[in-house]
């Protein structure tokens, strides 16, 4: 709701989009998640450049959840 991601005692106030691609992620968890789906359903399009955008928003979640053991982002390929 406020947008804060919480861990480790630290906390981190997520943008907009890292908020509602880390809700979708989490409420998608252990499933896969078509590249499609979630660019549709967090940026409402599924283009080249906005497929790159959010592989930029998934490396700073990876980033923000490296310390906890327990959650990760995969990706498959194809």
């Amino acid at each position: 709701k406020n947008m804060i991601l919480s861990l480790e005692g630290q906390e981190r106030v997520l943008t907009r989009k890292e908020n509602a691609l880390l809700k979708l992620l989490y409420e998608n968890r252990n499933q896969l998640l078509p590249r499609d789906i979630a660019l549709k359903s967090v940026w409402g399009n599924d283009d080249y450049f906005i497929g790159r955008s959010m592989d930029v928003f998934i490396a700073k979640l990876r980033k923000y959840l490296k310390d906890a053991p327990s959650i990760y982002l995969t990706q498959v390929h194809g």
